[in-house]
């Protein structure tokens, strides 16, 4: 029996993940794109990008505003005042032939270049007259200073804009494009940061009734702090509401010391959760190694790294058992992509951050699409916070609690553009 073996670019340009008809989705984007449908990247519509703008949606311009999530902690005060605060920003980046890339702009997480509102006069130097065929070289972070401070955000909602416009020339949704693994993903309940512990009882119980199979929680913040003991007892109590065979995960956002850490882990494996996210601070690389070393429950990591490039220390050193990113964060899909194989090919599993609006969905559920590696879709609850007036599609749980693929092209998530026009206040160009 012959041993076969491959080169380290023959494997990127066969592996499932990122692979269209032998064409790395990564060296060449437009190319793999015309090939998925029998075409050549020549053959696709003028793609020359002639204008960059933002879309300045005013909210009280919408008679259904979207439901209110618990800001009664700095971690939901943070993420409440970016999702819901008095104004929304759309990027758009239009080509020639008229095709438009969207998404949104806005403060997610703390981050040491983020600003966004000097998004617009970036992306116009960046990418007027270029071509969306340049997809790699305009968001990349290979240089110095993107890889010392971290990826830029601006790069990565041009990137976003990009792959939907990509798609839309081409007449499929992303993920097809990227290599479609599945059509669907299972989703979990991620949770707001409830108050008592009665309130995550009857959350998950509510939401096994809808047809989730799987529920994340964020614990509480007493004071704006924390407490471990009353974290323990929330998930204690939600496992014997939710029964011995749901499944359950939970996740601080990185607040506990070490001691802490390893209690909460040590109780929640014994409960049979089935992976503990960012239980301690990320820079706490050596706190992580001892972590994932001392417990036997997964513990994933990465929601709050800047750069494609700070991933393999971490893996490295064993700090991490599952990998997790946001795509702003790391350079849009291009950058999770990337991650994406990264971690395949440490076997490790991928699970992108879904937490927030419709883009916010839409952008990690392609990824999640087309990783081998993921096993999940992050549903923010309430079922439907993630709706927007201006979006036509939404995103819920079939029956078997799947989400399922979008068929329409880009991004795959269309924008009501009569809803749109009545919420914009004003359009920046």
């Amino acid at each position: 029996m012959l041993e076969r073996t491959l080169s380290r670019r023959q494997f990127l340009g066969t592996t499932a993940l990122g692979a269209v008809a032998g064409v790395s989705v990564l060296t060449n984007p437009a190319r793999a794109a015309a090939e998925a449908v029998g075409a050549k990247a020549a053959d696709l519509p003028d793609l020359t990008i002639k204008e960059v703008k933002v879309y300045v949606l005013d909210r009280r311009r919408n008679p259904a505003a979207p439901p209110t999530i618990d800001g009664n902690s700095p971690r939901g005060q943070g993420v409440a005042a970016a999702l819901y605060g008095g104004f929304t920003r759309i990027t758009s980046i239009v080509t020639n032939s008229g095709l438009e890339g969207n998404y949104t702009l806005g403060d997610r997480y703390w981050h040491p270049n983020w600003s966004n509102l000097g998004w617009l006069e970036f992306a116009k130097g960046a990418c007027v007259g270029r071509s969306v065929l340049d997809l790699p070289s305009l968001t990349s972070q290979w240089t110095p200073e993107k890889r010392r401070l971290g990826q830029s955000s601006y790069a990565s909602a041009i990137d976003n804009c990009l792959w939907d416009i990509l798609g839309k020339a081409v007449g499929l949704p992303v993920y097809r494009i990227l290599g479609a693994y599945r059509t669907k993903v299972m989703a979990y309940a991620s949770t707001q940061h409830h108050a008592t512990v009665e309130q995550f009882v009857q959350e998950v119980q509510l939401i096994k009734t809808q047809g989730f199979k799987a529920y994340k929680i964020h614990p509480p913040s007493p004071n704006g702090g924390h407490d471990y003991k009353l974290d323990i007892e929330v998930c204690r109590a939600v496992r014997k509401a939710a029964g011995d065979d749901f499944t359950l995960m939970m996740d601080p956002v990185g607040v506990y010391t070490r001691e802490e850490a390893i209690k909460v882990g040590r109780a929640i494996q014994d409960l049979g959760y089935i992976f503990y996210e960012d239980p301690l601070p990320t820079k706490d690389i050596e706190g992580l190694a001892e972590l994932c070393h001392d417990l036997d429950i997964p513990v994933h990591i990465g929601e709050f790294l800047t750069s494609i490039y700070d991933y393999p220390e971490y893996i490295r050193r064993g700090a991490v058992d599952g990998v997790r990113f946001i795509v702003d964060n790391v350079g849009g899909i291009t950058g999770g992509l990337k991650l994406g194989h990264l971690a395949e090919c440490f076997e490790l599993e991928c699970a992108p951050h879904n937490w927030g609006e419709g883009f916010d969905h839409a952008v990690h559920f392609h990824l999640e699409l087309a990783m081998p590696n993921n096993r999940w879709f992050e549903m923010t609850v309430p079922q439907g916070a993630s709706d927007r007036p201006y979006m036509k599609d939404k995103f819920r749980i079939d029956a078997d609690g799947y989400v399922q693929a979008p068929t329409k092209p880009g991004l795959g998530y269309e924008i009501d553009r009569d809803a749109l026009d009545k919420m914009t206040a004003r359009i920046e160009r």
